[in-house]
């Protein structure tokens, strides 16, 4: 979908969308219409019961040059802030995605909105227009999307430049929807790591660990969850400094990349497993934010860590009751294998930290199915070391549309997994999953190093659509990532 901005309505056939602010009065005059069509537009708003809420929006049909158009009135609410034009934006998208029409332009010359306004628009509607259409052979006409482009009227000189920023942004939560929602037979360790090469063109350094590689390294806990598996492990480590080599000490970004999850030995039920595909939804999150940090040229140092591997039963695969080593030399007692997204993280913490001494390390997991019991599909939980640390992540959650909610860690939740036979066991009772898969992965967190755990389970798969994504891969993680960058490192 093109994004283009203009000072002036284009000739030519278009769909027209025009914004209107909850409380204030029905405009007297709209871009592009004449009184006749004004009236049928207010006539058009009272039939709908449209108000200019915050993602509403009515449609009418006006003559125009012997023709006709299709006028879509949309909402931006009281405030009409830059999340509400966002939200508009996936409005618009949703409702003519597959109208037939090819072309919409969105005149806010009456409006007047901020530069960023403009550009959060146009970001919401490519965001809501995204599909994976890849395999879906019989579409019948009016299931395939049909618009092309959207013509952004009236927004200003600044904002073709605001967009910049959100399309390199939108480029990067869309890779991560593509990464999750293709299947595992097509996404897996080696392909995933070939997905992210286009990024060196980007210049971001890329690194690969192959299971040599990482058994040299004694990551037994990472590789023992790889051991029932035919595709091989891999670590990826992805590097972007924006500063020049200024900033010495990297913020790492570490992602669980399990990229199909039977639970092993300990294996799941059959119904519903195939959602395990997007099991490695928060290295896709890493992976998207890092091209999003490097297509903008993010004035900022970061590592992405994506550990990857495939969870399968096999007569090789780990059991439960074996222990295995991890990097850091600290014994685990595996009593299910299906915990095993901690057993990868581990690893990959504990090699980031010795490779680039980070100061500040967040690992994002879709990582307990406790913590949908907890939040549902509304906040991703998130863990911390650091109250600094977790007030700035909650404030680039609040901020990016990517919310969370703070967990408690403690020395009482911690002893529930102290195992008889080793250093731990990788599950503690029933009650306080989340939070006791957490206190695992403070384990692997050296002294002085700010940490944060995000668990990001009910939150990178959709089972309906939201204001700004279809049904299926939503991408959480990437705008919250970038919003924290920006916020908190760039200068």
């Amino acid at each position: 979908m093109r994004i283009l901005f203009a000072d002036v309505q284009p000739q030519g056939a278009f769909a027209l969308a025009l914004p209107v602010r909850k409380g204030a009065d029905f405009p007297a005059s709209f871009p592009g219409l004449d009184a006749g069509a004004v009236a049928l537009a207010k006539g058009a708003a009272a039939a709908a019961r449209f108000e200019g809420d915050v993602a509403a929006s009515a449609e009418l049909v006006v003559a125009q040059d012997s023709a006709t158009r299709r006028v879509v009135l949309f909402g931006v609410g009281e405030k009409a802030d830059a999340s509400a034009w966002e939200r508009a934006g996936g409005v618009l998208a949703a409702r003519l995605l597959t109208s037939g029409e090819k072309r919409l332009v969105v005149d806010l010359s009456a409006a007047a909105p901020a530069a960023e306004s403009a550009a959060r628009l146009a970001f919401g509607a490519v965001l809501r227009g995204w599909r994976h259409d890849v395999y879906r052979t019989r579409l019948t006409e009016k299931q395939k999307p049909t618009l092309e482009e959207i013509v952004i009227v009236g927004a200003g000189a600044d904002a073709a430049k605001a967009w910049e920023r959100w399309s390199a942004l939108a480029e990067g939560v869309m890779f991560t929807r593509t990464l999750v929602t293709e299947p595992a037979n097509v996404v897996y360790p080696e392909s995933f790591v070939e997905r992210c090469q286009h990024l060196k063109d980007l210049g971001v350094e890329i690194e690969v660990l192959d299971w040599d590689a990482m058994e040299k390294l004694g990551m037994g806990s990472l590789l023992g969850v790889s051991l029932g598996s035919a595709r091989p492990p891999r670590l990826l480590a992805m590097r972007w400094d924006g500063t020049g080599g200024a900033e010495k000490t990297p913020v790492a970004f570490v992602g669980k990349g399990v990229t199909f999850d039977t639970g092993g030995i300990s294996i799941k039920p059959a119904a519903g497993m195939e959602d395990m595909k997007w099991d490695m939804g928060g290295a896709g999150a890493v992976a998207g934010a890092m091209k999003a940090l490097a297509t903008r040229k993010a004035k900022a140092h970061v590592i992405g860590i994506c550990a990857l591997v495939e969870n399968m039963p096999d007569g090789k695969a780990q059991r439960p009751g074996d222990i295995v080593t991890s990097m850091s030399g600290q014994t685990i007692e595996v009593l299910n294998t299906d915990a095993e997204g901690r057993l990868v993280l581990c690893d990959a913490m504990t090699w980031v930290q010795r490779k680039y001494a980070p100061r500040v390390m967040i690992d994002l997991a879709t990582l307990t199915g406790a913590m949908i019991i907890s939040l549902g599909n509304e906040h991703g939980g998130m863990f911390s070391n650091d109250d600094g640390l977790a007030d700035q992540l909650l404030a680039a959650g609040k901020e990016s549309g990517d919310p969370l909610w703070r967990f408690p860690l403690s020395d009482a939740y911690n002893k529930l997994i102290d195992s008889p036979i080793a250093d731990m066991k990788n599950v503690g009772p029933r009650g306080a999953g989340s939070i006791t898969a957490a206190q695992f992965l403070q384990r692997f967190v050296d002294e002085g190093v700010k940490w944060a755990h995000l668990d990001i389970a009910g939150m990178v798969w959709a089972d309906k659509a939201g204001p700004v994504w279809e049904k299926g891969a939503t991408g959480f993680g990437v705008r919250l990532l970038d919003r924290f960058i920006a916020d908190n490192f760039e200068k």
